[in-house]
């Protein structure tokens, strides 16, 4: 039997830092592959521009598989990390439909002597390591400042 974390341990020792840099893994219920729809992971991306959350985060790379999204960004002053993804959850769920997304997010802040740019490089190649694609600038659904 493999040991599964429950969502409420993903929180022990979570913390929010304003300005903090995140790398933000959340996972679609039952992992079902709702971003295989393109309309659907275009609606995300939409949403991860949306100017309401100018002022919450600043978007450094994201990439929207098909069963979840990998996002990096930087935490502003307006609200503690877990309220923002659940505020993605919220915008994408009404957006898209019910049960969009599993209970909680797997989340790592970036310490300050990691290379962003080689995280950002790691989130766009996931299509490619999935087998989705065989070079990053086919797929359509990633985003990045430094590639």
């Amino acid at each position: 039997m493999v040991h599964r974390p429950h969502s409420s341990h993903l929180r022990t020792g979570r913390h929010s830092q304003a300005g903090g840099i995140y790398l933000v893994t959340v996972v679609t219920a039952d992992r079902k592959p709702v971003f295989v729809d393109f309309h659907a992971a275009r609606k995300l991306i939409h949403i991860l521009h949306h100017p309401a959350f100018a002022i919450r985060t600043s978007t450094l790379a994201y990439v929207v598989m098909p069963d979840h999204l990998h996002w990096l960004f930087q935490l502003g002053e307006v609200e503690t990390l877990s309220a923002c993804i659940q505020r993605i959850k919220s915008l994408t769920t009404k957006a898209i439909g019910p049960e969009l997304w599993q209970k909680g997010f797997h989340d790592h802040a970036i310490r300050r002597d990691e290379d962003l740019p080689a995280v950002a490089r790691y989130i766009v190649a996931n299509p490619v390591r999935a087998g989705l694609v065989t070079r990053v600038g086919v797929y359509p659904h990633w985003d990045a400042i430094w590639v």
